[in-house]
């Protein structure tokens, strides 16, 4: 049954019966105090700890060491270069994912599953895989190289098309799990009333978008800006983010007080660029009116609708299959031609040492750190999701801006920090299996609650208000009203959460014990040894991480939630 609601004015929530307004508080703070509990513990401590260690010297603060970084025309240049990069890796990654967004929310295609997943391989793949894999095609002897001479290795191009390979899926997932359950019947409407097709997207459909648009591209956005592997194969030493800065300083010239004025620097103009969108965001909101996802896809229809389905075929076959390609076939190419003997080889720990057990455990390592940060993220970052449906305050405007901070702080100061901050009673977890998914949940929780919050606070108050006026309790109110509209968010929102946990590397190669590597720390340490067999076994498991993550995510894709949708 599909409920028509009309547009709720601002003021709808305040028609709540007198005396339901500090419930609706003490609820808010309630669900609020376990994010803040998880974020003040495992995020803003450890950062905090690192930034004191790199600032305090026998006992005293060294403040002025703040002014040298910052009127140093080196850090300048990296922060203007980290900005615009991120600007233009954003902008084109829009471009591009947009029609593939559109594409997988209205059009219904054997195989759409399947294209769905795939586009979503590459965020779990890490950095310095893919980065091979766009030099085997970019670079000196590459297929551009090879075919036509031209070659865009250390160049920005390279980086700006490494970017849109990463982040691809964050704009087709997160925009069109929304597009995919907002009703076409009513820009049909405005469209049987005279208004052309663009128009009535323009008025009715992208309006609606809006938050889900500003949301993907806020996270484009933070992931790029951030940018440590790609920029550093792809770059070259001509090009340099605030991440590779923080990271030479801190593991090459071992200058920790500047790499904690450049976290400060990131960290800042990162929370300002929270806070603008927390609040521009919140302008644009308005109730929409949502339909069960899978009652809107159909085959397309005309030679523009096949044509634009062809256009993203060829835009994913060009930017995500072939260097997804170029790893498998670098995976099969043995000393002895094409076979299996780089998969053999992953059975064994080797002689030389360098992880210490089989690769193929680690696949089991990753799977349960994968499973545990899942869980972790979901709890966390659905209760975050449900305390920001309510709109109102800037306390909540500030928990918004906060649970988005980890995508753009240093993986590199956050890894370090739980070494410093997490090595004492009470909080010891050096030892513990525990830390590597708290550190890879940090990660996880922002992408969550920006899959949830767009399709909650689109649900209307006064089904929630007509609820509690009954008696539901607020349990119950979030259970009957709220959750089965949000299945299939909660399903997105899980996947994003697994995938982001099993490519996870920044913090993780800092506190994975030795003994017990994930998938992507065990391949850049066999990509940082010398040898065909250490490199080959790296491209084999890169392959298998693929490959899981593919299957875990043509599950969830199949995951119908009871009633989702159906409202």
């Amino acid at each position: 049954m599909v409920l028509d609601r009309p547009e709720v004015t601002e003021g709808a929530e305040g028609a709540a019966p007198k005396g339901r307004g500090p419930r609706r508080t003490g609820v808010r703070l309630g669900l609020m105090a376990v994010p803040l509990a998880f974020f003040g513990l495992f995020f803003a401590y450890p950062v905090a700890a690192i930034v004191t260690r790199g600032l305090k010297t026998d006992g005293r603060w060294r403040f002025g060491r703040i002014g040298e970084v910052l009127t140093d025309p080196a850090t300048g240049h990296v922060l203007w270069f980290t900005t615009w990069q991120a600007a233009a890796s954003t902008a084109l990654t829009l471009l591009l994912a947009l029609p593939g967004a559109y594409v997988m929310a209205r059009f219904d295609f054997p195989g759409k599953g399947l294209l769905r997943a795939v586009v979503t391989v590459p965020f779990v793949l890490p950095t310095v895989v893919a980065g091979s894999a766009f030099l085997a095609l970019l670079g000196r002897r590459g297929l551009l190289d090879e075919l036509w001479g031209v070659r865009l290795d250390t160049s920005v191009w390279a980086i700006l098309l490494a970017h849109v390979f990463f982040n691809y899926a964050v704009v087709v997932r997160t925009v069109g799990g929304l597009w995919a359950q907002l009703d076409p019947r009513q820009e049909e409407a405005a469209r049987m009333l005279g208004a052309g097709r663009f128009a009535a997207w323009r008025r009715i459909t992208l309006p609606a978008l809006a938050p889900a648009v500003a949301a993907a591209a806020l996270m484009v956005f933070l992931f790029t800006f951030t940018s440590f592997g790609a920029v550093q194969i792809l770059g070259g030493p001509r090009y340099a983010t605030l991440e590779v800065e923080i990271y030479r300083q801190t593991a090459e010239m071992l200058d920790l007080p500047t790499a904690a004025v450049l976290t400060l620097v990131q960290f800042a103009a990162v929370a300002a660029l929270l806070l603008v969108h927390a609040w521009t965001v919140r302008r644009r909101e308005s109730t929409l009116r949502l339909v069960d996802a899978r009652r809107t896809a159909r085959r397309p229809r005309g030679a523009a609708q096949w044509g634009l389905l062809a256009a993203v075929l060829a835009s994913v076959a060009v930017l995500i299959l072939l260097p997804l390609a170029v790893l498998v076939l670098r995976s099969f190419d043995g000393p002895d031609g094409y076979g299996l003997a780089f998969y053999r080889a992953l059975a064994s720990a080797g002689d030389d040492g360098v992880l210490g057990v089989a690769p193929l455990e680690t696949i089991g390592n990753s799977l349960a750190y994968g499973l545990a940060a899942t869980a972790i993220a979901v709890v966390v970052g659905g209760l975050a999701a449900a305390a920001l449906t309510r709109r109102e305050g800037r306390l909540v405007r500030g928990f918004d801006a906060l649970l988005m901070l980890p995508l753009g702080t240093s993986a590199v100061t956050v890894g370090f920090g739980f070494l410093i901050a997490l090595d004492e009673p009470p909080l010891d977890l050096r030892t513990s299996w525990i830390l590597v998914p708290l550190a890879q949940a940090l990660v996880g929780v922002p992408f969550v609650v920006r899959t949830m919050l767009p399709v909650l606070r689109a649900v209307d108050p006064r089904l929630r208000e007509a609820a509690a006026v009954l008696g539901a309790s607020p349990l119950r109110v979030w259970r009957e009203v709220d959750l089965p509209m949000v299945g299939r968010a909660l399903a997105v929102a899980a996947g994003f959460a697994f995938a982001v946990s099993l490519g996870e590397f920044g913090a993780t190669v800092f506190i994975a014990r030795p003994d017990n590597p994930t998938l992507p720390v065990a391949v850049a340490r066999l990509l940082g040894r010398p040898g065909e067999l250490n490199y080959g076994q790296a491209m084999a498991l890169s392959t298998i991480l693929m490959l899981v993550c593919a299957a875990a995510l043509l599950v969830l894709e199949r995951v119908r939630t009871d009633r989702t949708g159906e409202f």
